[in-house]
């Protein structure tokens, strides 16, 4: 009997729908099956991959202001706005508060519905992989952060509380930016995470930080500080995108689908995979 191998797949900003990452989860999948099968008869089964799709907690009202301000105003640019409007709010209504449950945590619970189907399907111990976009880097380093920060998280698998949380891939992250947030943002989150090692401690982990030099959106990590020095494995930059993206900034929203984006992900996965099961 074997161990599976989980992963979670975060979006950024944007109105994206609840199938955004068929085409990814495809391509990782492909990628991972031309090695897995020459070790199991099920090579299918061996990755599981969800989608976290928060976009939906944003659109009902992003479109009703965009529906009052711009349509009803009859204002210019209106397409344009459109896309500020589901872009930049997306941004702007991420932002924590401290009065009720507000987005920050209505977004963190469509990461939790995730790592809850995935510790059904994978297996409670399973290995975790995040592999975010954009915004959904920030999001994911948020809500690793707020459980590493716990001392004990109640009625939570392993998986779901962090414990086996091992690779993280961010692309066209904006977490530099969100650092302005903050006077000393010297606090990354742990990969692997601290407790990995009560569960497969031949396991070392990794954070690649995938960015592209032409994407306005997409930044290096390692030089925001010392400690993300220390904490990033590395930063890698890619040319992604086809011939009308990878030169301008609309590659930020070729990463999840460019090969040299997929490859090294799908590597990671099954270095895991033969790791724990000793292949």
């Amino acid at each position: 009997m074997t161990q599976k191998v989980a992963a979670a797949i975060i979006h950024g900003m944007g109105n994206q729908k609840e199938n955004f990452a068929e085409k990814v989860i495809q391509l990782i999948q492909e990628e991972a099956k031309k090695q897995l099968k020459l070790f199991t008869n099920d090579p299918d089964s061996q990755i599981v991959i969800e989608s976290v799709c928060w976009a939906d907690v944003f659109e009902e009202q992003e479109e009703e202001l965009f529906q009052k301000l711009v349509v009803n105003e009859q204002l210019r640019w209106m397409q344009l706005r459109r896309f500020v409007i589901h872009f930049l709010a997306d941004t702007i209504a991420y932002q924590p508060v401290k009065v009720g449950k507000q987005n920050y945590e209505r977004v963190h619970d469509k990461v939790k519905e995730s790592l809850y189907q995935l510790s059904k399907k994978a297996g409670e111990t399973a290995p975790l992989c995040i592999i975010s976009h954009s915004l959904g880097s920030v999001i994911a380093s948020d809500y690793f952060y707020d459980l590493q920060a716990k001392l004990s998280v109640s009625d939570l698998s392993p998986l779901e509380a962090g414990d086996t949380l091992n690779l993280f891939y961010t692309l066209g992250t904006t977490l530099p930016l969100w650092s302005l947030r903050y006077h000393d943002f010297d606090s990354p989150i742990h990969i692997p995470s601290k407790k990995l090692n009560d569960y497969y401690p031949e396991l070392k982990g990794e954070w690649i930080n995938f960015y592209d030099k032409d994407d306005i959106l997409g930044y290096p990590l390692k030089n925001v500080n010392a400690e993300y020095y220390k904490a990033v494995t590395e930063d890698r930059a890619v040319n992604i995108g086809n011939v009308l993206e990878s030169w301008n900034p609309l590659s930020h929203r070729a990463y999840l689908t460019d090969k040299d984006v997929i490859r090294p992900i799908a590597q990671g996965l099954i270095h895991t995979w033969r790791t724990i099961n000793d292949k």
